[in-house]
């Protein structure tokens, strides 16, 4: 047996599986499970400080929204060339043997999907796709972040654009700065993602109750539940009466409510739990 296969052991797997097998799971996964792939996780121990900016801000400053998308473009490359993992392979594999009801993810970053899981519902929505917040048109994240290097020929944004230890970003020149606008009406662009300052909206939250509402148990993998949106779903398996399994390094805000709490990492115990329940 690995050092993983132990840890996960150790950890309480086989109490797990006595909650989970024999009927459907919904799966709710954090920024934990992406971890793995190379992007960073913002809330777990030991994240930096961060400072994100709100929905009121992006659209009240056109300096704030040259801000947003010269840091949005350094992430979007790190979400770009990143690859799904053993995690998120695992709950894709689950999905194709009946065992999923669906996976809820309040992560950004379309990974589930590329992983090969069907039912996904994006929460707090996708980074590979912007909106126009006038018209509402949908554009690809690649297609807008080639126009944004485009309209910025004199500008090395590799050397202009620096992270900074706030979580925002640093710009040599963020008024020089050109920014894509919707090419259908020439209104405000922004990726298609929840910011602080916005709600989940009413649609995707109803999707995501009715993962929950039909399952046997609820899987929370990589989560601390910090957002309102996971901890409402948590709530939703509580009052039916749902086992619910929590797989997290750290504490999470699920703990106390979890008929089972393995503090491990989702790679590994994911794929432990999916080649378990396949038998």
């Amino acid at each position: 047996m690995n050092t993983l296969a132990r840890e996960v052991e150790a950890a309480g797997l086989d109490a797990a599986l006595d909650v989970l097998r024999g009927g459907k799971i919904a799966v709710l996964t954090g920024a934990g499970v992406s971890t793995d792939s190379g992007i960073p996780d913002y809330r777990g121990e030991g994240a930096p400080q961060r400072n994100p900016m709100t929905f009121q801000t992006f659209l009240g400053s056109e300096r704030a929204r040259k801000r947003y998308w010269a840091g949005s473009h350094l992430g979007w490359r790190a979400f770009g060339s990143a690859v799904p993992n053993d995690g998120h392979l695992a709950l894709a594999a689950l999905e194709e043997a009946g065992t999923l009801t669906g996976v809820v993810t309040q992560n950004v970053d379309g990974l589930h999907r590329r992983a090969g899981s069907a039912r996904v519902v994006e929460l707090h929505g996708t980074m590979d796709r912007v909106v126009c917040l006038t018209c509402g048109q949908y554009f690809a994240r690649q297609a807008i972040a080639d126009r944004l290097e485009t309209l910025n020929p004199d500008i090395d944004l590799d050397r202009a654009i620096r992270a900074a230890p706030d979580g925002d970003v640093e710009v040599d020149d963020v008024d020089a700065m050109r920014i894509p606008e919707c090419t259908v009406c020439g209104g405000i662009l922004k990726p298609d993602v929840v910011f602080f300052g916005e709600f989940v909206p009413g649609e995707t939250f109803q999707q995501a109750a009715s993962i929950v509402r039909s399952a046997d148990a609820l899987l929370v993998a990589g989560s601390s539940l910090v957002v309102n949106s996971g901890v409402r779903l948590l709530e939703i398996a509580r009052r039916r009466r749902l086992p619910i399994v929590v797989v997290n390094r750290g504490l999470t805000k699920g703990d106390s409510r979890a008929a089972v709490k393995i503090d491990a990492g989702t790679s590994e115990t994911l794929t432990a739990l999916a080649a378990a329940l396949a038998r």
